[in-house]
């Protein structure tokens, strides 16, 4: 468990509830360090503003992370997070490394209209 501010997912199946019951929905997977931390914490800022987005995270560890390690659109991430952008149950935006809340607010303006 990550233990953040932001709801968290731990399985995969909840993952898969969450993407196809909301039109947008924000997940960013990853770990207690320096590189995601700072992602949570814009979430959680952004949250707050931006109440048409679902904000989640999950633990890049686990398992049942394996629907976003392993997704088409991360292939040759080699940085934590991996933040993925749903839209309408599908997978429209992918990052991954460190995001500041103003890029992360760019990628929500562009794909989440």
């Amino acid at each position: 468990m990550l233990e953040t501010a932001v709801h968290e997912i731990e399985t995969a199946s909840e993952l898969e509830k969450i993407i196809n019951e909301n039109e947008n929905v924000m997940v960013c997977c990853g770990r207690m360090g320096p590189m995601c931390i700072p992602v949570y914490d814009s979430m959680e800022e952004l949250e707050k503003e931006r109440t048409d987005v679902k904000f989640y995270v999950m633990g890049f560890d686990t398992p049942e992370a394996y629907p976003i390690r392993n997704a088409p659109m991360c292939r040759g991430f080699t940085g934590l997070p991996f933040t993925v952008y749903y839209k309408n149950g599908k997978m429209v935006k992918t990052t991954s490394s460190i995001q500041s809340k103003e890029q992360i607010k760019s990628i929500l303006d562009k794909y989440f209209v």
